[in-house]
């Protein structure tokens, strides 16, 4: 594209690119930043604005304009951050007991026992508790909404157990859970003088129509209906959920773009299609405008039903800017309606952009609309068939060709974040999605409709055998021989990288868009050529590594306590196998065991093994605390409580017997507000 003259609608498109790299690079600072790094960008902008005002050329009002962007994307994320200002709960450093009185919120999860989060009230003799906490209690007959007491083991939010992995302490930051653990007594009902927030009694009804939908139909496939009705997913079996996710159907339980798009898109042409059969009015208005006002607030309607997660606010924003382009005579489908979405939803919550569902939705839809906008310039005229039987395969064939595009624009993303893809996710898409779009979630649409009529039962009982052949093709495709495809984690760098060059790809033109190819091409290059790690240690002391004599599978020092860290890490580094316990020769002080690499590695909490170790070892995980001057005379890298605390998880490449490089979970996140909590 040569920037011979500025053009708005470009600027547009570039604008929520520089304000997402923008918050992203508030997230990925070393620590927490002051606002030193807004002030410098504000110096750039105006010297960029001054530059344009003498020379008025398109390169400096991009230059200016990007500036602005990255500068707000940081200040925005910074201030939604802040906001967010929780208390700074050292006391549960360490897990310790406390008494909750609060309101059930939600649940998350349930198999047997749930995961509850809990309204606070008041938490023990905390002067000021945390707004809300997260803990595994069994339910008991208890409903959202509902005023509980219950005692429970209480901590911090946990530290990622790789770095660069899943940071469930910043997740719990922006979800304002302050606390996290489990119950260690029953639920009791308490007598609280404060009134029940009004956004728990729309929870409590969104409950007990989940129930009411689950009763109504078989409790299997009823449970799936309820999470795609009411975003309430406690009741799917984790059975289904397992079959859905490594079948590459794993998206339609998460209500998103998708759900939003048949639930607004089939009210939409429903009451066109009835104004349009009233041709009195048809002839004198424009069918088009009531259509896109129902439409509107039937999405509305579903927002608020199914629970507003970030995922369908995301979603609802798209749509409403869709609709709203509708009603004021704009494209509906295009790369502005995109941006304006993006720029909405960067502004409203700028932590979105290091999801990995914000980044896979924007990129499933900017590739179908360049794609389709690429179609339309190299579609004949007429090239839409007129009879119904084109008519189908036209159809069929835009969704095979959406479901093959959306599919390639998500699978790098799904890749780099997850370290897995479905293999024959685009064949089950495929098949699973005509069922879906055309027959479940009409029926399920119909079915809420109807339901406060007491119709419901004839539309559920449709939807029921919809989802019946959809969990079908899901558990055939996930059955089938290397279903799942595994690949080491990517770097925060390398996703950042691809983001950028599929942002250049997509929206840009001439040789932007071979810039686009090109930066993508080095990203998958470099991910490709990437070497993981080839041991870990937990922050409890956990070893999990290739020994000698164990051939290509890993083992870990104790399966009983790493079980959940030796999972994520094998995940990351792409292994799919269970882990045994190492072959380690232990003895009464500890065990000592050598790598496949050839580093002589030992494990023991005692102090007179400390001495024999130091002396031939090459790395030791110490149970306990080994004063600084032990550590300085001993040959062997020492890792004992204090150490491992401070470093969090930490991943090796060793070389030849030597650790080569060492990375730490905790290394770039030990000031971030969501470890030290904020002043206030």
């Amino acid at each position: 594209m040569a920037l011979t003259s500025p053009d708005p609608y470009r600027l547009i498109l570039w604008a929520p690119v520089a304000l997402a790299i923008g918050a992203a690079a508030y997230f990925s600072w070393p620590s927490e930043p002051g606002l030193a790094p807004v002030h410098a960008g504000l110096g750039l902008s105006l010297s960029a604005a001054a530059l344009w005002g003498a020379r008025r050329d398109a390169v400096t009002l991009y230059a200016m304009v990007l500036m602005l962007g990255l500068t707000a994307g940081f200040a925005l994320a910074r201030e939604r951050a802040h906001a967010l200002g929780a208390p700074n709960l050292e006391a549960f450093q360490s897990e310790r007991s406390a008494q909750i009185t609060g309101w059930i919120e939600r649940v998350e999860r349930m198999e047997g026992r749930a995961r509850l989060v809990i309204r606070v009230h008041t938490l023990g003799h905390a002067d000021t508790p945390p707004y809300r906490v997260r803990i595994r209690a069994g339910l008991d007959g208890f409903e959202p909404g509902d005023a509980i007491q219950v005692r429970a083991r209480l901590a911090r939010p946990s530290a990622p157990v790789a770095a660069g992995g899943y940071d469930p302490a910043r997740a719990a930051w922006f979800d304002q859970i302050g606390l996290t653990g489990y119950a260690i007594s029953d639920l009791e009902r308490a007598e609280i003088g404060a009134s029940v927030p009004p956004g728990l009694i729309l929870a409590r009804f969104r409950w007990r129509l989940s129930e009411h939908l689950q009763s109504r139909t078989d409790p299997r496939t009823g449970a799936v209906a309820a999470a795609l009705l009411t975003g309430e997913r406690a009741r799917v079996s984790r059975e289904d959920a397992e079959a859905l996710r490594l079948s590459g159907l794993g998206h339609i339980l998460a209500i998103s773009g998708l759900h939003m798009a048949l639930f607004a898109g089939g009210a939409y042409w429903l009451i066109r299609l009835g104004f349009a059969m009233w041709e009195p009015w048809a002839r004198a208005h424009d069918p088009r405008k009531p259509a896109a006002l129902g439409a509107l607030i039937a999405a509305s309607l579903y927002l608020v039903i199914s629970g507003a997660a970030v995922s369908t606010q995301r979603a609802y924003i798209m749509a409403f800017v869709v609709l709203m382009g509708v009603l004021f005579d704009r494209q509906a489908f295009s790369m502005r309606s995109l941006a304006l979405a993006a720029i909405l939803i960067l502004l409203i919550a700028p932590e979105s952009v290091i999801e990995p569902g914000f980044q896979m939705s924007f990129s499933a839809v900017a590739a179908l609309i360049a794609s389709f906008d690429a179609y339309k310039r190299w579609r004949p005229e007429g090239g839409f068939s007129t009879s119904l039987i084109g008519k189908v395969k036209d159809a069929l064939a835009g969704l095979s060709a959406t479901s093959l595009i959306a599919g390639a624009a998500t699978g790098a993303f799904a890749i780099f974040h997850f370290q897995r893809m479905a293999a024959y996710g685009l064949i089950a898409n495929l098949l699973a999605m005509p069922v879906f779009t055309f027959w479940v979630m009409p029926a399920g649409g119909a079915a809420l409709v109807f339901s406060p009529l007491g119709l419901e039962r004839p539309f559920l009982w449709v939807m029921d055998q919809g989802l019946r052949r959809v969990l079908d093709i899901a558990y055939w495709a996930s059955s089938l021989d290397g279903a799942v495809v595994g690949a080491n984690a990517a770097d925060p760098a390398l996703v950042a990288l691809y983001g950028l060059g599929f942002a250049c790809l997509v929206i840009g033109l001439g040789w932007m868009r071979v810039t686009g190819g090109a930066l993508i091409a080095i990203a998958i290059g470099l991910f490709m050529v990437q070497t993981p790690p080839q041991m870990m240690i937990t922050d409890g002391g956990v070893v999990l590594a290739r020994f000698e004599g164990g051939g290509e599978e890993f083992a870990v020092s104790d399966r009983r306590r790493g079980r959940f860290d030796a999972r994520v890490f094998l995940q990351r580094a792409g292994v799919s196998s269970t882990p045994e316990r190492a072959a380690l020769r232990c003895d009464t002080l500890g065990c000592t065991g050598r790598t496949a690499e050839g580093l002589l590695l030992a494990v023991t909490g005692s102090a007179e093994s400390l001495e024999s170790d130091c002396a031939y070892a090459d790395l030791i995980v110490f149970d306990g605390e080994v004063s600084a001057w032990r550590k300085r005379r001993c040959r062997a890298l020492v890792l004992d409580d204090a150490a491992r605390a401070e470093l969090g998880g930490m991943e090796f490449w060793v070389q030849d017997g030597q650790v080569v490089r060492m990375r730490s979970a905790q290394a770039m996140r030990r000031e971030r507000l969501w470890v030290r909590g904020s002043e206030t």
